[in-house]
C-alpha cells in the first residue's frame, strides 16, 4: 500500500514538473519584443531600421531569427555592418556600420558610397559635395577611396568637384570651396586637402586658386 502510494506521489511530481516546464516554454515563446534599441545610425533613422528588420509591430521574440533580422537590414545598400542580439525579456539591441555618402552625382543624379557603389536616394543630402562632370570607373573608385578618408569638417566645406583631367595628370580634379576659393589637386596628393585650414591662415583673407597637385602654392584672384 505504500509503495503504491509512493508511486503515485512520484507520478504526481512528475506530471507537475512536466506542467510546470511546459508552462515556462508557453510562456517564453509567447513573449513579444518590448523595447528596441537602435545604435550606430547616422543617415537611416532608428524607425527605419526597425522596419527594416521586420520588427515594426513588435512581434513575438522567437519569432524571426537574428540571422533572419540582419540579412533584412543588410538589404538596404546604406548598410555595411549590423549586429542584433535580443534576450528573454524583450529587448532586442541593433547596432549598424554604415557606408560614408561622399559624393552627389549631378550627372546621373544619385549619390556615391564610400564602398564605390553610386545609389539613388529620395532624402536631400546636405554636407556633401557635389560631382559636376563625368568620370571614369576606375579613376573615380581610386578617388572615392582617398576620399573616405578626408577629415569630415573638411568635406562640408567643399561646393562642388570638376574633374579635370591634362595630359600630365589623369587623376586631376578641381574643387570649389564653400568660401570662393579653388583647390586643384589629384587623387594621390588628396590627403593634402586636410590642411586646408592651416593653409587658409597663411592667405591672409585672399581668394584664390590653391595648386596641391604638384608642390603647394597659391595664385591670387585679380
Amino acid at each position: 500500500m505504500k509503495k503504491k502510494k509512493s508511486k503515485k506521489r512520484k507520478f504526481l511530481k512528475f506530471i507537475g514538473f512536466v506542467l510546470i516546464v511546459a508552462l515556462i516554454v508557453y510562456i517564453v515563446i509567447n513573449i513579444r519584443i518590448k523595447n528596441i534599441y537602435v545604435k550606430g545610425n547616422k543617415i537611416l533613422t532608428d524607425q527605419e531600421i526597425i522596419e527594416l528588420a521586420g520588427i515594426e509591430n513588435y512581434p513575438k521574440l522567437f519569432s524571426i531569427s537574428i540571422i533572419k533580422m540582419e540579412n533584412k537590414i543588410k538589404m538596404n545598400k546604406l548598410i555595411q555592418k549590423v549586429k542584433v542580439k535580443k534576450n528573454i525579456f524583450g529587448r532586442v539591441d541593433i547596432e549598424i556600420k554604415e557606408y560614408n555618402i561622399l559624393l552627389k552625382d549631378e550627372v546621373s543624379n544619385g549619390i556615391y558610397l564610400s564602398n564605390g557603389e553610386r545609389i539613388t536616394m529620395d532624402e536631400n543630402i546636405i554636407g556633401i559635395p557635389s560631382l559636376i562632370n563625368v568620370v571614369g570607373e576606375s579613376v573615380l573608385k581610386a578617388f572615392l577611396m582617398k576620399l573616405d578618408k578626408i577629415d569630415k569638417d573638411i568635406l562640408v566645406k567643399i561646393s562642388e568637384i570638376e574633374y579635370k583631367p591634362n595630359e600630365y595628370d589623369k587623376e586631376l580634379f578641381l574643387f570649389y570651396m564653400n568660401d570662393g576659393n579653388y583647390v586643384y589637386i589629384n587623387t594621390n596628393r588628396l590627403s593634402n586637402i586636410n590642411k586646408y585650414e592651416s593653409m587658409l591662415n597663411e592667405l591672409e583673407g585672399k581668394k584664390g586658386i590653391l595648386y596641391l597637385d604638384s608642390g603647394n602654392h597659391f595664385e591670387a584672384f585679380e
